[in-house]
């Protein structure tokens, strides 16, 4: 890992701690507000990491798992090292903010 990659982690998971503190309790709609958290910890990794590396199937899977409210099965697959890195921070993000692993719209099917 580089340490841009590190430094971009730390960053988001601190960000993120400090905008989306978690509850006792599941709020009352939460696979809404497990989206709308995935959704600020997205818009948060394409401003501080970027797109550079990030094909445009992989940014359209991302931006249809979340129009659908995040409901549709994962089927955004990392190709890239870019990608992977980028999924890999996502899924660090939403770790932290309360949402399960089963949340995550990452995985590639074999063909």
């Amino acid at each position: 890992m580089t340490s841009t990659f590190v430094s971009f982690a730390l960053g988001a998971l601190l960000a993120l701690s400090a905008t989306a503190p978690l509850q006792a309790q599941a709020p009352e709609n939460w696979p809404q507000v497990k989206c709308e958290r995935w959704r600020g910890a997205y818009d948060e990794a394409l401003k501080r990491f970027g797109k550079k590396g990030l094909g445009d199937e992989f940014l359209a899977r991302n931006e249809a798992f979340m129009a659908s409210g995040c409901q549709t099965p994962p089927d955004v697959c990392p190709r890239t090292a870019e990608e992977l890195n980028f999924a890999n921070v996502m899924v660090m993000a939403g770790m932290n903010a309360g949402i399960a692993s089963t949340f995550m719209p990452y995985a590639c099917r074999k063909s």
